[in-house]
């Protein structure tokens, strides 16, 4: 049965991930040669076959007990090892679907010699596959693909399903921090939890029409590669906090 909103189809559990990749049975390897890359990247980097045995034990993962934090859509990586190299205290976790950026990731963390980061292959619609409830103590996700048209509507991560798992995934007191270039991004935000997801236990702590010309609604602002493509253009990039209550 489907996840209502979802925008991939999902099955029952029984007992294996939903999200699952074969990436290393599939013959002619060498029209992607990112595909094998990125599993030779162990341990940073992690196929998505392998991230399903971490549910619940990601602290064995990265070889120590520490909060966990997790970035959706990590790109090149520029956010993930930053966040990482800023708090070393911190387990980091990045979520990202194209092989070649799982590659950069990797290659970014292993450069910056930061051992409490990762990258894992995966679809931020099966959170559930490597997440238990009450196991993250800060989101991010970093201007998200916009899609603008009511048709895409089953695209867009920003949704009531994705603030379902948050309200699931986050400690009390855990933070979601959204980034965006497309203001109806973080519009959706308020509308759903003033809306649909009112029941849901999460408040907007702070946001900022613009991050590149005033403070984020947060301390310790990192600046992405997007962020900084703006502020050269001379074109807002919009933020939002929502807490777990």
């Amino acid at each position: 049965m489907a996840a209502p909103g979802r925008p991939t189809p999902q099955a029952p559990h029984e007992g294996r991930p939903r999200f699952r990749d074969r990436s290393h049975e599939l013959p002619r390897q060498e029209v992607n040669p990112y595909l094998l890359e990125h599993r030779q990247l162990a341990p940073i980097a992690i196929p998505a076959d392998e991230g399903w045995a971490h549910r619940g034990a990601w602290a064995s993962c990265f070889g120590r007990e520490a909060p966990l934090h997790l970035e959706i859509g990590s790109g090149n990586g520029f956010f993930l090892a930053a966040l990482a190299k800023r708090h070393p205290e911190w387990n980091i976790l990045g979520v990202e679907i194209r092989y070649k950026r799982i590659v950069l990731c990797a290659k970014k963390v292993m450069k910056a010699n930061l051992s409490n980061a990762r990258i894992l292959r995966y679809h931020a619609a099966y959170l559930d596959d490597i997440l238990t409830p009450g196991s993250l103590h800060g989101l991010y996700v970093n201007h998200p693909d916009p899609w603008p048209k009511e048709r895409h509507e089953r695209n867009r991560l920003i949704s009531a399903w994705f603030l379902e798992d948050v309200a699931l995934y986050l400690v009390e007191g855990g933070h979601l921090r959204l980034k965006s270039d497309h203001k109806p991004n973080i519009d959706r935000v308020r509308t759903l939890l003033e809306g649909p997801c009112a029941h849901l236990p999460l408040r907007i702590s702070g946001e900022s029409p613009d991050v590149n010309t005033q403070p984020a609604p947060w301390p310790d602002d990192i600046a992405t590669n997007y962020q900084l493509k703006f502020k050269r253009k001379g074109e807002p990039v919009y933020a939002i906090e929502v807490i777990r209550c």
